[in-house]
């Protein structure tokens, strides 16, 4: 399986896992000049602004090493999104782990509050 469709599968699966948790998705993909984020989904009184980290080896507990680095973008992406779109509701930054399997089922680990504005 090549990488495009195992993206695919990883947004599609957890799009569903989303929604079937209480999730509203809101906007998928979303880029900017500042950096971009992969869901943005409406949680009761949240907004959730979620980066997926698909073709992952194994389900971890801990933010994967990749995204650290890539903090700082998804933060000024998602304060220009909601600037531009006057989000009133309280911001909450997380992370989807997506690991696909050879048969093509989807596994999604979701870390909730994975960091926050000032990317601690």
């Amino acid at each position: 399986m090549n990488k495009a469709v195992t993206g695919k599968l990883g947004e599609l699966a957890a799009g569903r896992y989303l929604r079937e948790n209480g999730y509203e998705i809101i906007t998928a993909n979303y880029r900017c000049r500042l950096g971009e984020i992969d869901i943005i989904a409406k949680q009761n009184n949240i907004y959730a602004l979620l980066r997926l980290k698909r073709d992952l080896k194994i389900i971890s507990t801990h933010l994967p090493t990749p995204l650290l680095f890539q903090k700082e973008k998804i933060i000024a992406a998602a304060k220009l999104y909601i600037a531009s779109h006057n989000v009133d509701l309280q911001p909450r930054f997380d992370v989807a782990e997506v690991f696909v399997e050879k048969n093509q089922v989807a596994k999604i680990n979701l870390i909730t509050n994975a960091f926050d504005g000032e990317g601690k």
